[in-house]
């Protein structure tokens, strides 16, 4: 286990180490060498990938709407011609839409979401960071969750196996991966996780107790069937379940808590305009995405991964923000 590896909840601390000027931070020999895991990571990802079926797509960094349902987050608005269009927090709609072109797509893609500044001392949040999302056309909740599974294994297989030197020079120990790359990982549900914590089980876990139950794993695990109202209206409902999504979580171990967000996806036009209205959304601002969804999608299921998040995860370092070139930190002003 790193020496980095967390021993408390990341928001009990009152003050965290920010990031220096920009040639600090990147004359950091440990800057460098999370980079340049971080750079292989991103190979290994994408091979991975693309030997599965997928086509890479860019996705758009502003469009007229934008993910709802971040946590949170606030939203940041542009003047584009004349009209207020939105920086992309997440290209979960546009991954619907793109599967008219392709069944399995990925894209790679810059997020912005100004999350409260308090969030500035959890550990694992950026208002910029980088996310690895994925949309498969016919696929379940469970299907879509190997996938995630397959990603993490071959990012952690290829640093294992090529960089351990790197990982040394960080202080983690190549072991931490054992059960990792040995086993499948553990599944429980919202209502289990809550459970251990004494949790809300009609809201989302929160950061304290989702590091809790991090920290008592070893290996990565998912969470899954999370409350109606706790998420976007795009996470579908489970047919035989009402009241409960088709939906998941990807949490590291060892405190490092969430790495990935996913579900199966509504796609019936009746079906979201009721979810968008039950989540307090005006279906007005979705008229592209709607006209799309009227004329016919196919159901897919999805999910994102933050990637700052992931490679803070395998490379043990602290803090997010030593996982990024040009860190932006919720409430910190910098370059």
């Amino acid at each position: 286990m790193s020496e980095h590896a967390l021993q408390e909840s990341p928001i009990e601390a009152a003050e965290r180490p920010l990031p220096g000027t920009p040639r600090e931070h990147l004359s950091s020999e440990t800057t460098r060498t999370v980079l340049r895991i971080q750079h292989r990571m991103l190979m290994a990802i994408r091979r991975h990938l693309d030997e599965a079926g997928f086509t890479e797509l860019h996705a758009p960094v502003i469009g007229p709407v934008t993910d709802p349902g971040c946590r949170g987050a606030k939203q940041v608005d542009i003047d584009y011609y004349g009209r207020r269009y939105k920086l992309m927090t997440s290209a979960i709609l546009y991954k619907q839409a793109a599967l008219h072109a392709f069944d399995k797509i990925f894209c790679i893609a810059p997020n912005i979401r100004l999350e409260p500044p308090e969030t500035a001392n959890t550990s694992r949040h950026l208002a910029e960071f980088h996310q690895i999302d994925i949309e498969v056309a016919g696929y379940t909740r469970e299907q879509i969750m190997g996938v995630a599974q397959g990603i993490v294994v071959a990012a952690v297989r290829e640093i294992v196996t090529t960089m351990p030197g790197e990982l040394k020079e960080l202080g983690r120990d190549v072991e931490a991966f054992t059960d990792l790359l040995e086993n499948p990982f553990d599944v429980i549900t919202h209502t289990d996780a809550i459970e251990r914590v004494d949790g809300d089980p009609h809201a989302e876990i929160d950061w304290a107790a989702e590091a809790r139950i991090s920290r008592e794993a070893t290996r990565p695990f998912f969470v899954t069937d999370y409350p109606k109202g706790s998420r976007g209206f795009y996470d579908r409902e489970n047919r035989e379940q009402p009241g409960l999504l088709r939906n998941f979580d990807l949490l590291a171990p060892e405190g490092f808590g969430e790495l990935a967000s996913g579900s199966e996806r509504e796609f019936e036009y009746a079906r979201i305009v009721t979810r968008m209205r039950e989540t307090g959304e005006n279906p007005a601002k979705y008229g592209w995405y709607l006209d799309m969804v009227r004329e016919g999608i196919p159901g897919s299921a999805g999910f994102g991964i933050g990637f700052e998040r992931l490679t803070r995860y395998i490379t043990g370092v602290q803090y997010v923000w030593q996982a990024s070139a040009y860190p932006k930190v919720p409430g910190v002003h910098s370059a």
